[in-house]
C-alpha cells in the first residue's frame, strides 16, 4: 500500500498550487483521508480531511477558506487545491489514510512521503 503525494513547488504569495495524493495497493474509497504539513522547525499539523462517507471538508483555522479538499473515488487520489498561498504555508505536506482515532490527530494507519512547498513573499 502506498500514497503518493505531488504537486509541491514553489510559488509566490498570492497564488495557488495543486496537491494531488495517488493511492495505490488497495482502494481507499471507504477511508477517510487527510493532509498534514510540516514546516521547518515545526511540529506536523493537521491541514484538511475528508470523510470517506461526507462531502463535508474539515479545516484548519489557519486554511479555511483558502483551502479546499477533495476525492477522485474512481481513481482512489485526494486532492488539495491551494489558493492565495502565504508565505507561512511553506511546508512539506503529506497526505494520510485511514485515521486510528480523531480525523485532526497523528494517528494515521498510512502516510504517503510528502512534496513541498515553498511560499516566496
Amino acid at each position: 500500500v502506498q500514497l503518493q503525494a505531488s504537486g509541491g513547488g514553489l510559488v509566490q504569495a498570492g497564488g495557488s498550487l495543486r496537491l494531488s495524493c495517488a493511492a495505490s495497493g488497495r482502494t481507499f474509497s471507504r477511508s477517510d483521508m487527510a493532509w498534514f504539513r510540516q514546516a521547518p522547525g515545526k511540529e506536523r499539523e493537521f491541514v484538511a480531511a475528508r470523510r470517506w462517507n461526507n462531502v463535508r471538508g474539515y479545516y484548519a483555522d489557519s486554511v479555511r477558506g483558502r483551502f479546499t479538499i477533495s476525492r477522485d473515488t474512481a481513481n482512489n487520489t485526494v486532492h488539495l487545491a491551494m489558493n492565495t498561498l502565504k508565505p507561512e504555508d511553506t511546508a512539506v505536506y503529506y497526505c494520510a489514510a485511514e485515521p486510528r482515532g480523531t480525523l485532526y490527530s497523528h494517528n494515521y494507519r498510512y502516510w504517503g512521503q510528502g512534496t513541498l512547498v515553498t511560499v516566496s513573499s
